[in-house]
């Protein structure tokens, strides 16, 4: 046997045994034999580098050193999912669901809801090429030399996989493992680990691969994005993706009714203490995916899925004193400072009390023995006060009538639940707040200054809002603590290339009020340029799709305050970019503007999602129901009766795939 073929054969055994163990749980050999094929293989590598492949077995012993995580963008964005707390919430989802279906069989996939850190891999032609970690959902850092490392990710893939597409799921470390490497850590004097979760997040950020190798880290894998791919259900999905190689939990139910979800639900929070591993929730899933893709995606959620979060774990500890806050907008926001408490794997030391209102309801006081728990397992807040234990010289909490930072009066209009601090452009904290806003990842992404930088800056008097970013220079940056010449180039550097930043993210950035990214994005597209958007009235800003008057109000306000023009003229003057770029003007027409189009079924010539997009960049808006308002219904194949039925009752045009693209 020649050289090459011998390791080819020792590779494809040990991905045989890897599998078997890892996934299957049934080991075929001995530790002892696999680590004997593992040390042959290495030694052949070595002495026959000519022979190197990138899916080698071997690389999961690590060695690989990351000095920085490249930043990339998801070719498919990864959501976060809406949270449900009870059977009626869940009803509410469904009614909503079948609101924008129709009158159809909708069946749900419920699996539990692993608490790790989130992962997406990249697969082409069975190989994996990439694993990056969650980031904001739009970018991750690249973390693969890790992700290598670790057992149940298969380098090379089994059977009928498609030909590209992403995988996503949870990097877990089980309870038993975490409890062996915290008793190492102890006996070496070290401190141990809080939580399997924070651990095994950090684990993905470790320089040396060959150090994660050393933590029993496992991936179980739970969605699969991509185009194409030739699955049809949820289920199919799980089933097709554990014939792959990936390590799925088989802990999942196909469910008819939210009847028989809730049965699950109430099962795993009894069972759930069972697992090997960190579970906070059940994620319950349309299952038909050709369904999903109608229900589609909110601005920060798919609407065919919906995590049902397990009762939080509540604790008591005493409130020792309540501080102020303030945010970029002025808002107060009133914080429990507390006596330390663990508390769902973590130590808590402070809890949100969100308004004056909230303190009024549960009459909370400085001294009280309160009840805290994480709303929805990561924010702690104070859900009540055990009265028993109050002491007879408790006194009842005055909200404080000035800011604590620049002590000017503050303001609470009718309707709204937080006070404001109205010195805008005097009061320190929202001040650096904005600049913050402004220079953060999903605005400007500036590289080399963070948070605790701007406000150094602020403090030395060298900026007093975002244009000041752009005059800064080399000189009166070196003086200042921590600031080594490369850190104040790539200061100066990351500030420069923000100039490149299309206009959507720009206006996001300038911190207007009620505008968050969506809205950005709409406004952008609506208005293609700033001076187009300055001279908007409310009315007009209103007829915008998901506008509404409070937004408008914000926005022209914002625009008529001559201190935002002048800051607005001089980042004109540096560069920024204020209209949209060609590249997005291009094919956008009004040709659809005031129209309406509900998009249902399957189509052949262009994908839904391609679809959607001709309406919306032609001036159209995409409705996910059918209303006497719907201008046309865009009917695929395998579209439910319903929908049909609907539109005729209101007389809503039915048009075709090849009709809709002869309208363009």
């Amino acid at each position: 046997m020649d050289i090459k073929q011998k390791i080819e054969e020792l590779r494809k055994a040990l991905q045989e045994h890897n599998y078997n163990y890892y996934v299957l749980d049934s080991a075929t050999i001995s530790d002892f034999e696999f680590d004997m094929k593992l040390k042959e293989l290495q030694e052949l590598e070595a002495n026959y580098p000519e022979f190197y492949d990138a899916t080698s077995p071997t690389l999961r012993v690590g060695g690989m050193v990351t000095k920085n995580f490249e930043t990339l963008v998801h070719e498919h964005r990864m959501y976060s999912l809406d949270n449900s707390y009870s059977k009626e919430d869940l009803e509410d989802w469904e009614k909503r669901i079948q609101k924008i279906l129709g009158d159809v069989t909708v069946e749900f996939t419920c699996e539990l809801k692993y608490d790790g850190a989130s992962i997406s891999l990249t697969y082409e032609d069975g190989k994996l090429v990439r694993g990056l970690t969650r980031g904001d959902g739009f970018q991750g850092d690249d973390v693969t030399n890790n992700i290598k490392t670790i057992k149940t990710v298969p380098l090379q893939l089994r059977g009928d996989y498609p030909s590209k597409f992403d995988i996503r799921g949870e990097i877990v470390l089980p309870f038993e493992a975490f409890e062996k490497m915290n008793l190492e850590r102890i006996e070496n004097g070290e401190e141990p680990y809080m939580n399997p979760r924070n651990t095994a997040a950090g684990s993905l950020k470790l320089q040396d691969s060959a150090l994660v190798a050393e933590r029993p880290l496992e991936c179980l894998l739970y969605s699969v994005v991509g185009t194409n791919l030739g699955l049809s259900s949820q289920y199919q999905v799980l089933e097709k993706t554990r014939n792959w190689g990936f390590k799925v939990p088989s802990v999942a139910k196909l469910c008819k009714t939210t009847d028989e979800v809730m049965e699950f639900v109430e099962y795993w929070d009894i069972h759930r203490h069972e697992l090997p591993y960190e579970t906070d929730g059940v994620v319950v899933k349309v299952n038909s995916i050709q369904q999903q893709e109608e229900l589609g995606y909110t601005s920060k959620s798919p609407r065919w899925a919906m995590a049902y979060k397990f009762k939080a774990e509540q604790v008591s500890t005493v409130l020792e004193e309540i501080t102020y806050q303030v945010g970029r907008t002025g808002a107060i926001t009133p914080v429990a400072n507390l006596t330390p408490i663990l508390l769902a794997g973590t130590t808590v030391k402070r809890a949100s009390l969100h308004n004056a209102d909230q303190i009024e309801k549960f009459d909370i006081r400085v001294g009280d023995t309160v009840f805290v728990e994480k709303g929805g397992e990561i924010i702690p807040k104070i859900v009540g006060v055990d009265l028993i234990k109050r002491s007879e010289n408790s006194l009842p909490t005055q909200y404080i009538d000035h800011c604590p930072e620049c002590h000017a009066s503050l303001v609470r209009t009718e309707g709204d639940a937080k006070h404001y601090c109205p010195n805008e452009y005097g009061c320190p904290p929202q001040i650096t707040g904005r600049i913050q806003h402004y220079i953060s990842r999903k605005a400007m992404d500036i590289e080399g200054l963070g948070g605790e930088t701007v406000e150094l800056l602020f403090k030395e008097g060298l900026i007093e809002n975002y244009a000041d970013l752009y005059t800064l220079t080399k000189e009166q940056l070196l003086p200042l603590e921590r600031m080594a010449e490369k850190s104040a180039e790539n200061l100066i550097n990351g500030v420069a290339a923000s100039v490149n930043i299309p206009f959507e993210r720009v206006l996001f950035a300038l911190g207007i009020r009620f505008v968050g990214e969506t809205v950005a994005k709409k406004l952008a597209k609506a208005y293609k340029n700033i001076e187009a958007l300055m001279e908007a009235s409310v009315k007009e800003l209103m007829t915008v799709d998901e506008i509404g008057q409070r937004i408008a109000e914000s926005v022209v306000g914002f625009f008529g305050n001559e201190k935002n023009l002048e800051i607005l003229k001089r980042l004109r003057s540096y560069g920024v970019q204020f209209e949209l770029s060609a590249d997005k003007l291009l094919n956008q027409t009004e040709l659809f503007k005031g129209k309406t189009f509900v998009v249902s079924g399957v189509f052949e010539k262009v994908s839904r999602d391609e679809l959607k997009k001709m309406i919306e960049d032609n001036g159209g808006k995409v409705g996910s129901s059918i209303s006497s308002k719907t201008s046309f219904l865009v009917a695929g194949d395998k579209m439910g009766p319903s929908k049909r039925t609907k539109a005729e009752s209101v007389g809503v045009p039915i048009i075709s795939e090849e009709d809709f693209l002869e309208m363009l």
